[in-house]
């Protein structure tokens, strides 16, 4: 790691707001629903998927928890009426899962419903280790209800993940795998980011040998490398997975996966709890600070 990432990763949680909100302003949709949408229909006229996500999770009480869940249902109304190639993602603590479990998969629930009567597709986002168990079950009894509808996210960083592909075999699956970014104690998630690849790498073929559709979540090229002799080896149509990335990051490896003829799905979040989101992704990805600055500087090396 530079010195330069170091020092972001390390300091990025004191960062005054409206200095991370400069850094972080390419990586958000906006503030509204009617931001992401722009954006969305920007990244279908190049060839591109998108998911769309309101930002909040940990949310403290049942209100917030309706809130977010209205929220979800307002993005699959206008996914469907503006004709958008996109779908929905959310995170089950927006819904209350860490308030009531029931109460959290009636909202949940009521949204997969709304994905389901309109065509659409909902993501369950994955959380930090005490919400894995439970995410796991919304998703188990979702997917029976709704098949082609409903699909989960894996951390490949966690020790768990082989047997948790191996557990949701018995049904047709839809996952996205990527690396995973909270932090969880060493005895729940490898450490050592080489081994968090050979794991990526092993989760992926473990899904594909399934016959699961998977978002292959990343952006590092060494990982891509490794999915395109996968999908080789498996002799994969276009249709039967998907690379996925962050808005605005590494614009350039993912249109050369796309001119490649892959598809890709972008996420694209939005939202007024935009902090949270940001200051995560900044400390797990420095570069992103670094591009802004070089942008703001008319700098061509840094």
């Amino acid at each position: 790691m530079s010195l330069f990432n170091f020092l972001v990763a390390k300091t990025i949680m004191h960062v005054p707001g409206p200095i991370v909100g400069f850094f972080a302003k390419g990586y958000i949709a906006g503030e509204t629903l009617e931001d992401a949408i722009r954006v969305t229909r920007d990244l279908n006229g190049r060839r591109m998927m998108a998911t769309i996500d309101v930002l909040g999770e940990f949310i403290k009480t049942r209100d917030e928890a309706i809130f977010f869940k209205d929220q979800c249902l307002d993005i699959l109304d206008a996914i469907h009426r503006e004709e958008l190639d996109a779908n929905l993602s959310f995170k089950p603590t927006q819904m209350g899962l860490l308030l009531d479990e029931d109460f959290a998969f009636a909202n949940v629930r009521e949204i997969v419903a709304r994905a389901s009567a309109l065509g659409g597709f909902v993501r369950i986002d994955m959380e930090d280790i005490a919400c894995t168990d439970a995410t796991i079950k919304l998703y188990r009894q979702l997917r029976e209800e709704f098949p082609g509808h409903v699909g989960l996210v894996l951390q490949a960083y966690l020790r768990r993940t082989g047997k948790d592909i191996e557990s949701l075999s018995d049904a047709s699956m839809n996952f996205r795998l990527c690396k995973g970014i909270y932090n969880e104690p060493r005895s729940a998630a490898w450490k050592d980011p080489e081994t968090i690849n050979r794991s990526f790498v092993k989760a992926l073929e473990r899904m594909l040998r399934h016959k699961s559709y998977v978002g292959i979540a990343t952006h590092d090229e060494k990982l891509v490398f490794e999915a395109l002799e996968l999908i080789d080896k498996y002799s994969l149509a276009p249709t039967e997975y998907e690379f996925q990335m962050l808005l605005g990051v590494d614009e350039e490896l993912r249109q050369i996966i796309v001119d490649a003829g892959h598809r890709l799905r972008v996420y694209v979040p939005y939202g007024a709890s935009w902090m949270p989101y940001s200051r995560r992704r900044l400390k797990e990805n420095p570069s992103i600070a670094k591009h802004a600055l070089k942008q703001m500087l008319g700098m061509k090396r840094f």
